[in-house]
């Protein structure tokens, strides 16, 4: 009965721990980005668990220094991973995340960092978060959340022997679980307009199996001076992709809204993901990609901008998704 009535509360709070009960092929993961205000400094941690086909499980937290492209991938025992079950919190050994703030204690990382404003994806009838009506679907491979689209930071963290000042600068929460990352996905995001400073994007298309088949779904959202504009395939939103040599176009369409997205390739670096809740892939994510965007509404230009410190990733074989 508590098993139920964590998962039961865990559905309707994308950000909370969700894998109550759960012994093997699972994992889950929150995605932390933090850039500092003159955006010298892009970090990702990631703290997470993993249980493998067999059971065998451990907890992690994985670094990415965006602009030196390292990563390094701490492991833990699966003891030290204690989410809660009324909220999202988590402790991991001696590091602590929630929507509120981090605190590291790692090798080459340490500090705390607190988040200021904190933008939900909101809530809305039958849909507790982005993923909208599949968020009731029990046998999707991956599960999608965002715990805050942006938020300021106040504090400092030390990077090897770098202090990182991240006074003023802003961040992004999201987080993924299930089995496996999809066969196949482009996924990016980014606070950093040349044009505003209250614009966030967030898009992904992905190869999603679907029963005895798959359909090419996705989901993005633009926030604009707190106005969230959502493309989603649950929306009704058609989209259009286009892969070129060093570059991916996104255009999602509503009746009323439009959005037009070009982003560039930069340097990167490889990370580790999950396949049958086992930590044994390999991505790579950049976080110093470009971001052109345009929102139309009501064919009117509503936003333009290029975006610096884009996170972007690639990943699989993406010629499935023009399909």
């Amino acid at each position: 009965m508590k098993t139920f009535s964590r998962r039961w509360r865990a559905l309707w709070n994308p950000d909370m721990y969700h894998g109550w009960g759960r012994s093997r092929r699972y994992f889950e993961g929150w995605y932390f980005k933090l850039v500092s205000a003159d955006e010298s400094a892009a970090v990702a941690v990631i703290p997470g668990i993993s249980m493998d086909e067999h059971g065998r499980q451990h907890a992690f937290v994985q670094v990415m220094d965006g602009k030196a492209c390292t990563a390094t991938y701490h492991r833990f025992e699966a003891g030290d991973f204690q989410p809660s079950a009324q909220h999202f919190e988590l402790q991991l050994g001696n590091n602590f995340f929630s929507s509120q703030k981090i605190t590291l204690d790692l090798p080459g990382l340490s500090g705390t960092v607190h988040f200021q404003n904190p933008t939900p994806w909101p809530k809305m009838l039958g849909a507790p978060g982005i993923m909208g009506w599949y968020s009731f679907v029990p046998f999707m491979e991956c599960f999608h959340g965002v715990v805050s689209l942006q938020h300021r930071l106040e504090g400092t963290l030390q990077l090897g022997d770098r202090r990182i000042d991240l006074h003023g600068g802003k961040g992004y929460i999201e987080k993924d679980w299930g089995r496996s990352f999809p066969r196949a996905y482009v996924w990016m995001q980014t606070n950093h307009f040349d044009t505003h400073d209250r614009a966030s994007l967030l898009a992904s298309i992905a190869h999603i199996p679907w029963l005895t088949g798959h359909f090419i779904g996705f989901i993005s959202g633009f926030w604009l001076d707190g106005r969230l504009f959502r493309f989603a395939t649950y929306t009704g939103a058609r989209q259009y992709l286009e892969l070129g040599a060093d570059s991916v176009s996104l255009v999602f369409k509503n009746p009323r809204t439009e959005l037009r997205i070009r982003a560039h390739h930069a340097p990167g670096t490889a990370l580790v993901s999950p396949i049958s809740g086992d930590m044994t892939g390999k991505i790579n994510e950049s976080l110093q990609a470009t971001i052109h965007t345009e929102l139309l509404e009501n064919g009117r230009r509503i936003f333009e901008g290029t975006a610096r410190t884009a996170g972007l990733e690639i990943a699989g074989t993406v010629e499935v998704l023009l399909g």
